[in-house]
């Protein structure tokens, strides 16, 4: 089985091309550029590299919210076109999921955290005791109520993500149970992990056709919640 994964929901733009037993190449960049400049000429750069035939991908695995608004579209454009061209299945996966596979097989409990902006982020808890399994299902919540929950749960923690940088001060000071941070090489999104999970959820059969697909926001967009009041107000 050949997976072809994309992330593009945050800050970080990744692709990768993943088999059962080893991932073949993956292209992660996060830096000043948008994903519209970044994500095809990697995968473009991806597939020149190790002469791959898309034709021998059986499906394509995209992490779909929630995240970015234009990074979610971006990713969610590209997936859709490359599996209505190749006529190959999408594989839905949640961000949050995607991002926690970073840290596949440790004891603790494991919490993404991606900046929401005005005081909130996307999160999400998961524990791999028995398999990877979802303690709290992604989310947008400040994160003092957060910590709330994870003080209520009483398990060790690790955190992962772009929100780790913006409240880590506050989590240090609103947590009381045993909290870490994941290291560098494994604390923002992977296309790898994308992948590797994808290749789970493809043997569960949980796929998509490229028609089908759509991200998960959770929250409306600026956009849409200032056009809301708008509405309101009139």
């Amino acid at each position: 089985m050949r997976i072809l994964a994309l992330d593009s929901s945050g800050l970080v733009a990744s692709a990768a091309v993943v088999e059962e037993d080893q991932t073949i190449a993956e292209y992660t960049v996060n830096y000043k550029k948008t994903h519209s400049q970044t994500l095809l000429p990697m995968v473009d750069e991806i597939a020149g590299m190790i002469e791959l035939d898309l034709g021998t991908l059986d499906a394509i695995a995209v992490a779909a919210g929630p995240g970015s608004f234009t990074g979610l579209r971006i990713g969610s454009a590209t997936a859709k076109g490359l599996g209505l061209a190749l006529d190959i299945p999408l594989i839905h996966i949640p961000t949050l999921e995607g991002l926690a596979y970073n840290l596949y097989g440790v004891s603790e409990m494991v919490c993404p955290l991606m900046d929401a902006r005005r005081k909130q982020v996307y999160t999400g808890v998961y524990s791999f005791q028995g398999g990877f399994s979802t303690v709290v299902d992604q989310c947008a919540v400040p994160v003092v109520e957060l910590a709330d929950r994870l003080n209520e749960l009483g398990q060790a923690v690790i955190f992962l993500g772009d929100g780790v940088p913006v409240y880590r001060d506050v989590l240090d000071e609103a947590l009381s149970v045993p909290h870490t941070y994941a290291p560098a090489h494994m604390n923002r999104q992977r296309a790898a992990s994308v992948g590797a999970l994808g290749i789970e959820y493809f043997k569960q059969g949980r796929t998509e056709t490229a028609a089908q697909h759509a991200p998960d926001y959770l929250r409306m967009s600026q956009a849409e919640r200032e056009r809301a009041q708008r509405e309101k107000k009139e």
